[in-house]
């Protein structure tokens, strides 16, 4: 059993904890899209995303509970960058990211 104070006070997760997640949130996104993306600029997109992840990662683990204040920043930090790497539309890559994080 997990205690209150446990929980809040959780260590902050590593850089390999934080490149999976990353890379398997992309994943799920990227497959809601059915679309094909080379790996170069999956891979790409991945160090976009884990660079901003470990800019805010002290907001980011203060708010790691809730998904839905999550993929709002998604929308307003990542993005559009991903967007315009994949060459995709920025509202149906942020729709493919919140089906699939659950925000």
């Amino acid at each position: 059993m997990r205690f209150e104070s446990e929980k809040h006070n959780a260590p902050r997760p590593t850089l390999r904890t934080i490149r999976r997640a990353c890379a398997n949130e992309l994943y799920r996104a990227l497959k809601r899209l059915k679309l094909h993306v080379p790996a170069d600029k999956v891979k790409e997109a991945e160090a976009i995303y884990v660079r901003k992840v470990i800019g805010h990662l002290e907001w980011i683990t203060d708010n790691r509970s809730d998904r839905s204040k999550l993929a709002d920043w998604w929308d307003e930090a990542v993005s559009e960058d991903i967007a315009s790497l994949w060459g995709v539309d920025r509202a149906r890559l942020s729709r493919a990211f919140r089906d699939a994080f659950g925000g």
